[in-house]
């Protein structure tokens, strides 16, 4: 096969610009590695342009990256565009692609360019936003762009794509300008590929926690409350009082101490942190009594104000703090998704103080706890190892020991990693874990945080074996992430069909008839009593009517009373995830219960 583009000092490079600056490399050749995705994206995202611009009157582009769902571009029309107007577009793009146009690269000064689209005031505010001298364009029939590429040599080879949606969008993300048209992607180098992934697509879509939290009345975003601020209803509740007690229990079996911090703290402490000059933007400031407060946008500082509450030796460390740590970010509006990102949330919060010589134990027991966490709700995971970002406090050195340290970690309990160059925290390399949902999507997770700047900048201690003062390492570490976006995610894996110990609601009660009513009471109490949740079905409606609701809300386990169920203490039971039917004792009923919901040991 031949090659399509490429690979130079770790950079793709097209074959046109490789050819006019004599670069060789080793080939790209067109497959669904990510390398030549990134070049036949973006190719197709100029092709859904040269579409656009054949069909609309005074079409104008502003970008057209490609991004990890596919590919999308930002335009505008005279025309109104619809979802319905994609299949007409996706037509025009084929029709195109026959026609088989070479894709042709020249550059010209950053003058010549202002000069070339000085009536395009979209492309004058990308020429802006370039800092070079001169500027690249790619052409292909009678349709040109502004780009960087990396692109194809010709259209010819894109074949098998579909374009997913339409949205609008502020231009740069910036509210304060016009709406942009923008239109999502996806291409593929073969076709199966491409029929596999809308497959899983409308399969997301089916699974979609947004949808299934309506349906089974988990959360709900009131306009009037605000953007990003979920309110919590009664079984979404349940099911994450669920997840955070069974937390609760397993970090205390490893040795940890809850705490809790203040949501507000005083701004000059996020100052000495860093947060301030690093992550400000992204916080909420009030004053009270004429003093500058900050809502916290992470624990950690009131973590290692409880550090510093007391006097510690070198025989007290570690020391573990864990909290269910409420948080408050500025997020973009058009950046929220249900619960996926939101502006409040609550992380599963854990920082432990060390020795620079406990680091590998600590890492090593936090990636076991993730393992039995991951691994009990049938996630497959992997890890990557995040190095220092443009934006970071810290010496060079501190960095450097601190990233060998977390590779150390890994390397000697032979755990598999990647390395994401520039994505760690701004105090310090991280690991990050993602996780493969049961429909083959990858989510960003938890994370673990080797932190050995703000020990420094708040000017923590511990007296050493022989009564010297010595700094502590600070690990910083969230497995779930946050309650918020894992829930989300957990909805969709499941697609709503939580596993019983989760379940918001365990067990549905339909009594047949009013006089049953005391029964399904007496039931619910004993349930309540062995930590069960339950709910009854007694509604003025028919019983298949009930027994639909019930099954509406992915109640594990339905339980029908009547007559014969009140006279003999029994139970008939409709277990909804095997689709059986059964009858037993109450006794034999409750004991059931018991063990399916005791059966998760983090």
């Amino acid at each position: 096969m031949d090659a399509i583009a490429i690979k130079h000092n770790d950079e793709i490079i097209d074959l046109q610009t490789a050819a006019a600056l004599g670069i060789e490399g080793e080939p790209i050749e067109l497959d669904n590695s990510d390398d030549a995705l990134e070049v036949l994206r973006h190719s197709t995202a100029h092709l859904m342009a040269q579409a656009v611009t054949s069909l609309y009157t005074n079409a104008k582009f502003f970008v057209g990256p490609v991004v990890k769902e596919g590919f999308y571009y930002d335009f505008k029309v005279d025309e109104e565009i619809g979802e319905a107007d994609l299949k007409k577009i996706e037509k025009q793009m084929i029709n195109l692609a026959k026609k088989k146009f070479e894709i042709e690269r020249y550059e010209i000064t950053m003058e010549e360019a202002k000069l070339k689209f000085g009536n395009d005031e979209l492309k004058l505010d990308v020429l802006k936003r370039i800092p070079d001298s001169k500027v690249s364009i790619y052409k292909q029939g009678d349709f040109e762009d502004l780009c960087r590429g990396p692109h194809l040599p010709n259209v010819r080879n894109i074949r098998f794509f579909k374009l997913l949606k339409i949205a609008g969008a502020y231009r740069g993300g910036d509210s304060k300008n016009e709406m942009l048209t923008r239109i999502y992607g996806i291409a593929f180098a073969d076709k199966e590929t491409l029929k596999n992934h809308m497959t899983m697509l409308l399969e997301a879509e089916k699974r979609d926690h947004r949808k299934i939290g309506a349906e089974m009345k988990l959360f709900t975003f009131r306009e009037e409350v605000g953007a990003g601020f979920p309110i919590w209803l009664p079984a979404g509740a349940r099911l994450r009082a669920r997840l955070e007690s069974l937390l609760f229990k397993a970090h205390r079996k490893r040795g940890y101490e809850p705490v809790r911090g203040p949501e507000m703290l005083r701004a000059d402490l996020w100052k000495t942190s860093g947060h301030y000059q690093n992550y400000g933007e992204n916080m909420y400031f009030t004053d009270i009594d004429d003093v500058e407060f900050g809502v916290k946008p992470m624990n950690c500082v009131g973590h290692i104000k409880a550090y510093e509450h007391d006097l510690h030796s070198y025989r007290d460390l570690p020391i573990k703090y864990f909290e269910y740590g409420v948080v408050h970010r500025h997020e973009m509006t058009g950046a929220l998704h249900g619960l996926f990102r939101v502006r409040e949330f609550t992380q599963d919060d854990a920082h432990i103080f060390c020795t620079l010589d406990q680091i590998e134990e600590q890492i090593t027991e936090v990636l076991d706890f993730v393992d039995k966490i991951m691994s009990t709700f049938g996630f497959d995971y992997k890890m990557m190892i995040s190095t220092k970002p443009e934006k970071a406090v810290g010496s060079d050195e501190i960095w450097e020991s601190t990233i060998q340290s977390l590779k150390n970690a890994m390397d000697n309990n032979k755990l598999p990693y990647e390395i994401d160059e520039g994505g760690g925290a701004f105090y310090g390399p991280k690991i990050d874990i993602k996780i493969t949902d049961a429909i083959g999507r990858e989510w960003q997770c938890g994370t673990v945080q080797l932190d050995s700047n703000l020990p420094a900048r708040f000017e923590l201690e511990y007296n050493g074996e022989n009564n010297d003062k010595i700094q502590p390492v600070m690990i910083h570490r969230a497995i779930l992430g946050s309650f918020e976006r894992f829930i989300g995610i957990l909805t969709e894996h499941y697609a709503g069909e939580f596993p019983m110990f989760v379940a918001p609601t365990q067990v549905a009660i339909v009594p047949i008839a009013e006089t049953h009513n005391a029964y399904a009471k007496e039931l619910s109490d004993k349930l309540i009593d062995l930590g069960a949740d339950s709910e009854i079905f007694s509604k003025n409606e028919s019983l298949n009517k009930r027994i639909r609701t019930a099954e509406k809300g992915r109640v594990p386990m339905i339980i029908v009373i009547g007559d014969e169920e009140v006279e003999n203490k029994t139970i008939a039971i409709r277990d909804r995830r095997t689709r059986e039917q059964s009858n037993m004792s109450e006794s034999d009923f409750l004991s059931l219960i018991h063990k399916k919901i005791n059966e998760v040991n983090f």
